[in-house]
């Protein structure tokens, strides 16, 4: 039992390493948004940090609409870049999971 123990143990280390591994190369993976009409572009890593905002002059005429703009294309941007983060998290996770019967989290 002791072996097994040290086993899963390691089995955990070697996923944490993964998992941290991961999240360095989600820095690196990017996510474009832009809005409908293309007057508005973001750009962020699956991590959710911002690297470029792209705005029209026709939307720097606006305060308000470019407010709009921006609450909606970061959004839909963050949504994109949370499913890949956590999908990519969960796989790693998923298969350095030991195989314990009734312990079936990442389905």
């Amino acid at each position: 039992m002791f072996g097994d123990m040290m086993g899963l143990m390691g089995k955990l280390k070697e996923t944490q390493q993964k998992v941290e591994e991961t999240k360095k190369r989600l820095d690196h993976v990017l996510i474009d948004e832009k809005s409908t009409d293309g007057l508005l572009e973001i750009t962020l890593t699956a991590n959710r940090t911002i690297k470029n905002i792209s705005i029209s002059d026709e939307l720097l005429k606006d305060k308000e609409m470019l407010e709009d703009y921006l609450v909606n294309v970061l959004n839909k941007a963050i949504s994109k870049a949370t499913d890949v983060n956590e999908a990519e998290l969960a796989a790693v996770a998923k298969d350095g999971m030991p195989n314990i019967p009734g312990m079936d989290m990442f389905k």
